[in-house]
Parts: structure tokens; C-alpha cells; sequence
């Protein structure tokens, strides 16, 4: 029985059919799931099946291979698709009924909703009293309690430990249950570094007038606008005490729930909506773009799905890329040429753009906390809204002229007016629209017969035999389509011959492409940054990089590349600076390039930046405070962390750098640095932070644990719960 609390219309019996292809078959399997009491997980036979809280999202209809594969059979409104967070493969499932899919759909998305709405403490302290309770009987003795610390990263002396054991027990039964397990809880986190600072600001050391509170804004948050009436603000939304807000006052709950809050963080609340100009050509954007997106591994061997497109979209990227070729029945595939990843057809990736370009699944669990545990640690951005903002699909192609006309067709009837065929106005341009000309259009960026020229006077010819030029850079000659020409109207792929010859010859809408390595070798040209005013570029990873790896973007951004194509499959460091950059703005995929890269006359050269007009560096001083929760990572018996923080400084040549707290010896629960850094920021920017922690290790390489990255540009100046920003001050 499902059993929703506080909803009884959603209680259904939860019995499904398992779908997975199997080489040529589709397996099927009848099983019969049940919801626990906990409302946390569902059991199939005694044996956990899903978890809640790691569900993402839930897909209705045929939205994966294996349900397409048998929509013939099972009609779309009893099919569903649960999705996982990470790296595990999703759950298809198809219902006995249409009612019974939609109780399941409801059901699991009432259930993800409460998680959401769950406070992060309540989460927090039932998943630890579930894992410390062995016996299941509710309660909790000393020697579950020492299990329970040592799962939790926490090296505590014992007597210490059962002197806060035996202060919990208040029924004195020499074990503690519900309240009792909350109040050690609380005395075992204490947050002494926050304390420090709320009894620094408290006129009697109880709580935070709202005058106090004020002070504490002005002093330590350096704000400066409208003080009196933002201290109110925050007593009344986070002021959990009734008693205190009628006394304009804040306790110290009330300050930690601030603190923790997004209001709190390191990232400047003011950034997180749409807040730049959107109104300037394409050229002046940094645009989020992904690199094979139909893998979801690596590109030797790796399986090829919609899924990677439906993440990507979902992650905020806005241009993707589909590699074509001749496939059987006349239907063209996608897949990665000469190898063995598998393969897709071509309708059922348009399919899925048609369906996520400009939708957003439901929110990732996520708070911008960078050194707590839950959330996951290589945190991923969180989309809050949909973004109606332009998407380009990159096509590599390589079918022949017949099946060129099927692409044609099958992205004319699927994504119908979604899809630009025509120059806005009905008239030539002369130069590239704006992502606010272009909401809610998908644009193809491919080879195309002639120019826009030709196609307003009508010269244009049925098909054309022209260059291209492979991943590999080698030139073949193609035969083009009329019909997926005619598709091509803003982005037309050439080949690049320099610069000189793209300042005479080149139109705006031509687009060009360089490898990772061919990029590198213009870097230092000075006119790399001009060209990128005028024109779009993309850089995409060298094809020696059969690991699906990345390589790091920010050199192809500070010379103007507008879209520097990534595996969003691979996690990593460039996908970290990706995802940061990428962050702001609304999660809308583009981001305004500084007016120095935009505008011809004011010649940036990223090698010689302390040389450009307006030349202002900053020192960035960071303190590193403390953090909360940390995960082992080394699954060795009885090894604590001792965590340390780095933090880099990615931007150009002359902002590079990176700083490390010392490491905290055997204590990831609640390690507590206060340790200064400072940073001298020439081109802020273009400048990224990103902060890595790392379990220290003497004789080996350090393990990862956990990073977050943010433009500088977002700092937030200030006291975030877990990461001290100081202050940033102009080096004048």
C-alpha cells in the first residue's frame, strides 16, 4: 500500500512491470512494491528497492529507450520513469492501469515534495537514528551511540561522550529515544564558532535584538542599504520562536537557520535570478554547451541515450551536439562513428529536445552549503525556473543526402515552430539576434548550400557537394540536403583558415569549430578575443580523450569562445567551473561577456590584462571558518578524515593561483580552521573560485571530498554558515 501521509487519495497498491532491454528482447518482470512506514523507502520482497531521497524526478510516458521500445504494447499513459540523482541507471515502469500510473506519478511526487519541505535537521537526525538503531526498537543504548559517532566522522572521547549521553537520558533508562536523541543531538553539534559570533552581538547574551541584529549586518555582512528594515525581514522569515518576533528579536536557532539559509550563502541572493542584459547579440554570451551528449560514458564503449540530452537540458546547457549517421530502414542514428558506444535513432533525440528544451524537471535536492554533508558534495546546479532562452543543436554530419531529408522532416514535424527556419523580421539581417530575440526557438547549427543571401533572392540549389572537416580535422567532401539546409539559418558551420581571412570574408552567422588543441595554439593571439566579438566559436575536448574526459574551460573563456563544449557526463574540475559560471543569471545558459571582450576598440589580451582600459584589480580575503559533516571517503575501518581546504583561482594567466588551509587532524564532523587567505584578483571579471576539500593524506594523494565553485563576481560578502567571505577590497 502506498500510503501518503495527510493525503489518503493517493493510497494505491504499487504494482508495476520492471521494463529492460535485453540485446534484442525486452524482459519483463511483474513485482509488487511497498512503501514503509518511514515514507523513505519502498521495499520489494523484504529487499530495498528505492530510496526517496534519491529520486530526481518523475518522467511520464514513453521517455526512455526501453519505453519506446515497447509503446506498441503499453500504452503511455500507464508507463512512468523514475529517475535517479548520479551515476545509477533509471527505473522504467509500466502500471496495470492508467489510474494505478497516475497514484504511483502523484504518490512519488508528493513523497519528493515532503522530502524537500523536511527540514534539514529532521532529515538529518532520523537517517542517523535509523543507521545507529540496530535492533529497530526505537531507542538507542551507549554502545549504538559510539557506533553512531563513529559513522559520523566524529573521533569523541568516550567519557566525554557518555557524560552527553547520560545528560540526554532523561528518563534515565540508559537509553534515548525520540526527544532524548534530539537533545543530544543538539548538544553534540554545538556550534561553537557561530555562538562565538552571536554572543559577540548580543546585548545579553540570550538573543539578537533587532538592533543588535542590525549591527551584525552592517558590521559583519557589510550591508549598507535599508539595514533597519532587511533585520526585520530576516526575524520574521527565520525566527522560529513566536515569543521572540513579537520581541523583534532573534534567537540563536533563529540566527543558525539565517546562516544556513540561501540568504546566508557565499552566492549573492541578487545574482541567482535573470539579471543581465539579454538584449545583445549571441556572440556576447558565454553559452553552456555540451560535448557527445547522447553518451553517458566514455566514448569508446559507452551507451548513447536520450537521457544524456534530457540531463544536460536539465542542467542548463543550451547548445548539445548530435553526431548522425546512415542508419537501417532509412531512420538516421546517433551515435559515436568507428566505435563501439550503442546507438539511438535521431527522431527520438529531436523527440527529447522537443519535450526538455525549455522545460525544467523538478529541483535537485541542493542548497548552496559547500561543506555540509547532505547535499551531495560535487554539487550540481539547482534550475528554479525554465528557461525560455534559445537552444543550438550542434550536428555533426555524416548520412547521406536521402537520409538528410528524413533529419529534415523529422525536426520540421516534431519540434514545429520550436524550430527557426526562417530569419526573425522575414527580412536579411545583419547581424545575430539576442537570446531574448530567440526565446523559446531551437536553432540548427550545421553545414548549409550558400548563405542567408542566397536564400532571400532565391538562388539557393537543391543539393551542393562541400568541404567539411571532422573532430579530427580532416577534410572530406559531402553532399548536402536542400531540405536540412534550409534548417540552418544563424549558425552555419565553416572552416577556419585564420583570422585575417574571417576579419575580410566571414559573415556574422558563420560559426567556427576548433579542437581542444587547435584552440590552444591561437590563445596568444592577440585577435582571438576580436574574432570572438563578431563571431561565435566552439571549442570541443581533443578526440584523444577516450575517457570522456575534460579539459579546463576557463583558458577558451578568457579569450571570448563562446561555446566551450564539455562532457557533462564526466565529473571534474571543468565541469565544476562549468556548472559556476553557469550558475548565475537564472541558470539560463547564457552568460553576458564582460563589455571588454564585446566591444572591438577595447583590444583585451588576457596575457596582459594588467594593460586593458578600466584596469581595477581587488584582493579577495577569504576566511575559512569551519565545517559540518564531512563524509569519510576512505572506506577503511576506523579512519577519520582530516579534512583541508584549497581554494583556487581560476581566470587569466596572471589570477591563477590557489591556497590551503592547514588540515584538521581526525575530525570531519565539525573542524573548525579560522584560517585567512588572501588573493590578488587582476581580471575580477572573468576571475572563478572554487573550493576543494580534500582528506589530507602524508603518504598518498589527498582524497576528494567535496568542492562548490562560484563567479567572483557572485561572492557574497560576509559570514556564510560554513565559509567565511570576509571582504574583497579595490588593491588602490
Amino acid at each position: 500500500m502506498l500510503c501518503i501521509p495527510g493525503d489518503d487519495n493517493l493510497q494505491s497498491m504499487l504494482v508495476g512491470t520492471v521494463m529492460r532491454k535485453i540485446k534484442s528482447r525486452t524482459w519483463k518482470k511483474q513485482r509488487y512494491f511497498k512503501l514503509q512506514e518511514d515514507c523513505m523507502t519502498i521495499w520489494y520482497k523484504s529487499k530495498k528497492a528505492v530510496s526517496v531521497s534519491d529520486v530526481e524526478a518523475v518522467r511520464e510516458g514513453h521517455q526512455s529507450e526501453v519505453l519506446l521500445s515497447i509503446a506498441d504494447e503499453f500504452p503511455a499513459d500507464r508507463c512512468f520513469t523514475l529517475v535517479f540523482r548520479g551515476r545509477r541507471g533509471n527505473l522504467d515502469l509500466v502500471a496495470e492501469s492508467a489510474e494505478e500510473a497516475r497514484s504511483w506519478i502523484q504518490g512519488m511526487r508528493k513523497l519528493i515534495e515532503n522530502l524537500e519541505n523536511m527540514g534539514e535537521r529532521e532529515k538529518w537526525i532520523g537517517d542517523w537514528f535509523k543507521k545507529a538503531d540496530k535492533n529497530n526498537d526505537g531507542r538507542m543504548n551507549f554502545k549504538e551511540v559510539r557506533d553512531l559517532l563513529k559513522m559520523m566522522n566524529v573521533d569523541m572521547n568516550e567519557h566525554h561522550a557518555h557524560r552527553l549521553f547520560t545528560m540526554a537520558d532523561k528518563s534515565q533508562s540508559g537509553t534515548l529515544e525520540d526527544d532524548e536523541f534530539v537533545l543530544f543531538y543538539k548538544m553534540l553539534t554545538q556550534r561553537e564558532d557561530v555562538l562565538r559570533v552571536f554572543q559577540d552581538y548580543s546585548s545579553d547574551g540570550q538573543k539578537l535584538s533587532q538592533t543588535d541584529l542590525e549591527d551584525f549586518l552592517r558590521e559583519e555582512q557589510l550591508e549598507g542599504d535599508d539595514v533597519q528594515q532587511h533585520a526585520k525581514q530576516l526575524i520574521e522569515r527565520y525566527e522560529p520562536s513566536d515569543t521572540a518576533k513579537l520581541l523583534n528579536a532573534m534567537t540563536f536557532d533563529g540566527f543558525l537557520m539565517y546562516l544556513g539559509s540561501a540568504e546566508g550563502s557565499i552566492f549573492n541572493p541578487r545574482r541567482r535570478g535573470v539579471f543581465q542584459d539579454m538584449s545583445q547579440p549571441l556572440c556576447h554570451y558565454f553559452i553552456s554547451s555540451s560535448h557527445n551528449t547522447y553518451l553517458m560514458e566514455d566514448q569508446l564503449r559507452g551507451q548513447s541515450s536520450m537521457e544524456g540530452y534530457i540531463r544536460a537540458l536539465n542542467r542548463g546547457c543550451r547548445c548539445v551536439e548530435v553526431d548522425c549517421w546512415d542508419g537501417a530502414n532509412g531512420e538516421p542514428i546517433v551515435y559515436h562513428g568507428h566505435t563501439f558506444t550503442s546507438k539511438i535513432l535521431f527522431k527520438d533525440v529531436v523527440n527529447a529536445l522537443g519535450n526538455y528544451a525549455f522545460k525544467v524537471a523538478s529541483p535537485l535536492f541542493v542548497k548552496l552549503r559547500p561543506l555540509s554533508l547532505t547535499p551531495p558534495l560535487r554539487l550540481l546546479p539547482s534550475p528554479v525556473q525554465v528557461s525560455e532562452y534559445p537552444v543550438i543543436l550542434s550536428i555533426e554530419n555524416h548520412c547521406s543526402v536521402e537520409q538528410q531529408r528524413v533529419m529534415a522532416r523529422h525536426l520540421t514535424h516534431i519540434l514545429g515552430d520550436k524550430l527557426l527556419k526562417s530569419a526573425l523580421g522575414g527580412k536579411a539581417p545583419i547581424r545575430l539576434p539576442s537570446p531574448e530575440d530567440l526565446k523559446g526557438k531551437i536553432l540548427l547549427k550545421a553545414k548549409k548550400i550558400g548563405g542567408l543571401e542566397e536564400t532571400f533572392n532565391g538562388m539557393v540549389e537543391d543539393s551542393l557537394t562541400v568541404e567539411v572537416s571532422d573532430e579530427d580535422d580532416t577534410k572530406s567532401k559531402q553532399r548536402l540536403s536542400k531540405e536540412l539546409s534550409d534548417c540552418v539559418v544563424y549558425c552555419k558551420s565553416v572552416h577556419f583558415n585564420s583570422f585575417k581571412h574571417s576579419r575580410i570574408h566571414s559573415k556574422f552567422y558563420e560559426v567556427f569549430s576548433f579542437t581542444e588543441p587547435k584552440a590552444r595554439k591561437h590563445l596568444r593571439e592577440a585577435e582571438f578575443v576580436l574574432h570572438n566579438s563578431r563571431h561565435l566559436t566552439r571549442v570541443y575536448p581533443s578526440g584523444f580523450r577516450t575517457d570522456s574526459s575534460n579539459f579546463n574551460p576557463q583558458e577558451m573563456w578568457n579569450v571570448g569562445c563562446q561555446i566551450v563544449a564539455l562532457n557533462f557526463q564526466t565529473a571534474g574540475e571543468g565541469m565544476d567551473l562549468n556548472d559556476g559560471l553557469f550558475r548565475q543569471n537564472g541558470s539560463c545558459g547564457y552568460i553576458l561577456k564582460p563589455d571588454f571582450m564585446t566591444q572591438a576598440e577595447k583590444k583585451f589580451d588576457p596575457e596582459m590584462a594588467q594593460q586593458r582600459d578600466g584596469y581595477q584589480p581587488l584582493v579577495l580575503t577569504i576566511q575559512v571558518i569551519s565545517g559540518q559533516q564531512l563524509p569519510k571517503v576512505n572506506i577503511k575501518e576506523g579512519s577519520i578524515v582530516d579534512p583541508l581546504v584549497r581554494v583556487e583561482i581560476h581566470g587569466v594567466p596572471m589570477d591563477q593561483a590557489k591556497q590551503e588551509t592547514r588540515y584538521i587532524d581526525n575530525n570531519g564532523f565539525n573542524p573548525v580552521w579560522y584560517d585567512t587567505l588572501r588573493f590578488n584578483i587582476h581580471t575580477p571579471e572573468l576571475a572563478m573560485v572554487r573550493f576543494v576539500v580534500e582528506d589530507y593524506d602524508k603518504t598518498s594523494k589527498n582524497d576528494f571530498i567535496g568542492q562548490y565553485t562560484l563567479p567572483f563576481s557572485c561572492i557574497q560578502q560576509g559570514k556564510p554558515s560554513d565559509l567565511s567571505v570576509a571582504n574583497y577590497n579595490s588593491l588602490s
